[in-house]
């Protein structure tokens, strides 16, 4: 698969600019940037190629100051969406099988499956005629995400592993509290079983599974710890009023009252589990050394008022570019035309895929990346459709029906990159010109459906000529946003510097 070598480096340059925003304060100031990879110099055309090479080396490096426990912490709620796809396009792309690279990929995954773009997005999932169970919608977000990259196979045996992940996961539910799930030994067979997948740990479908099982495992593990360490401070305030200090002994060592006050299990929580392991075991053996021998009396201590909020200040940022849409749609090429009807054909799959086996109740909804695409009972019919003889007016009309809902689908996607990439003025214009390709395509389709309506008109079929009438429909609105949005003018806008909203 050939990639266009401007998109690949807008990713790259996402990703360079949370590097360098991650490691400021570690180093205490600015990251000194390499000549011809500052913001301004990646916006210009020329030698894209050397930019991207130069560009590569700069992030092998800032990869080795990087680490999970980093990403972990810069991770929050408030973290754009876009950062963390572009992020997990780099590490795809990568193809490094090393456990610094799958940990980085894990978290990074996760957090997407944990803030998807429409609340309640990834909680349906449908069952197949024949009892199968189809493509999760969190996987068909995950197929188009990577759909410019070349994703590993998946063999037969990989995905007979991936069963293993429900039975881990019904183990880690299972458990009572925090010495059951640490004893158990769920935390390295499930490290063990990511690394088994090799190359592979990076298709889709892995992903997806794995992401899935790190949420529920993750809220279960939070819960118990907590649950363990809010006992471990009563304890510890009972001791405290009864005049005592030593709490107990773990590993030789004598742990203080005040050492339970210092203790912050909402950090503890933040680093990884590979690494905080060792800690959360002298917790449980704290507990349960506490469990055999507790102080005599229990009295609740008064609740301390959380500190208020610091204020952010307020800083502009820059407007995104004007373009000269006239200009940019003549300028379209062959190569960008075929490089999108690539696109396309894979959206037909993924919503195809989705349709044939989702709940009748479910299928006219289909998740994507941002949005949930609604298609009218005649579309979801002929994304069901299979054994249409070709050459024949039911074909010609499927066929149409198919297009005109995978170039609305597709322009919905790249609208709502652009206006999340408003922030990136480069990302913005690779957005805008595929918005650009995609409305040339629009005119085709629009005369290929014509042809096909005149047909269906000729034959009679009335209800045919609806159906295509109304998707037709949908593209115009479609387009007219898109028309709309390219046109607008652009305005500065004033954010939070806390939020980067």
């Amino acid at each position: 698969m050939v990639e266009d070598p401007k998109w690949e480096l807008a990713i790259l340059a996402t990703v360079q600019g949370f590097y360098e925003k991650l490691l400021q304060e570690p180093i205490g100031g600015e990251v000194p940037v390499p000549a011809g990879l500052e913001a301004v110099s990646l916006q210009s055309d020329a030698d894209v190629n050397g930019t991207l090479s130069s560009m590569h080396r700069w992030l092998r490096l800032l990869d080795m100051a990087i680490t999970p426990a980093m990403l972990r912490r810069a991770y929050t709620a408030d973290t754009d969406p876009e950062i963390a796809e572009a992020m997990l396009r780099y590490f795809t792309r990568k193809k490094d099988t090393s456990d610094l690279n799958r940990d980085k990929t894990d978290l990074i995954v996760t957090f997407l499956y944990r803030h998807p773009r429409v609340p309640g997005q990834w909680e349906q999932r449908g069952y197949g005629l024949d009892g199968s169970l189809p493509l999760s919608p969190f996987e068909i977000a995950l197929i188009e995400i990577l759909a410019d990259a070349e994703v590993p196979s998946l063999s037969e045996e990989h995905s007979q592993l991936l069963r293993e992940f429900d039975r881990l996961h019904d183990e880690a539910q299972a458990a009572r509290d925090l010495n059951a799930i640490l004893d158990s030994g769920v935390i390295p067979r499930v490290r063990e079983l990511k690394r088994s997948f090799e190359s592979s740990f990076y298709h889709p479908g892995v992903l997806a599974t794995v992401a899935a099982y790190n949420t529920a495992f993750g809220k279960r593990f939070d819960e118990l710890f907590l649950e363990a360490t809010s006992q471990i401070k009563r304890f510890a305030q009972e001791l405290e009023e009864q005049g005592g200090s030593i709490l107990g002994t773990v590993d030789g060592v004598d742990v203080t009252v005040e050492h339970v006050a210092a203790l912050k299990e909402g950090e503890l929580l933040r680093i990884d589990y590979s690494n905080a392991l060792e800690k959360f075991r002298r917790v449980s053996k704290l507990k349960r050394s506490l469990e055999q021998r507790p102080p005599l009396r229990r009295i609740p201590r008064p609740a301390t008022p959380n500190p208020g909020a610091k204020v952010a200040s307020a800083k502009p940022v820059p407007a995104r570019p004007t373009i000269d849409l006239v200009a940019m749609r003549s300028s379209v090429s062959h190569q960008q035309i075929l490089e999108e009807e690539g696109k396309l054909a894979r959206v037909e799959e993924s919503i195809r895929a989705f349709v044939r086996v989702a709940d009748p109740k479910f299928r006219q909804v289909v998740p994507m990346r941002f949005f949930n695409l609604i298609l009218s009972p005649a579309e979801a019919d002929a994304y069901r459709a299979v054994g249409i003889q070709a050459n024949t007016l039911q074909a010609e009309v499927t066929n149409a029906v198919l297009r005109l809902v995978a170039v609305v689908a597709r322009m919905t996607t790249e609208l709502e990159e652009l206006r999340r990439a408003e922030r990136s003025p480069s990302l913005w214009k690779l957005h805008a010109e595929s918005l650009a390709v995609l409305l040339e395509i629009e005119r085709t389709v629009h005369e290929k459906t014509g042809r096909v309506i005149t047909h269906a008109k000729q034959q009679g079929a009335t209800k045919d000529v609806e159906t295509l009438q109304a998707s037709q429909k949908k593209l115009n609105d479609c387009s007219a946003s898109v028309l709309n949005t390219l046109t607008a003018k652009p305005a500065e806008k004033v954010v939070s510097a806390g939020t980067g909203k």
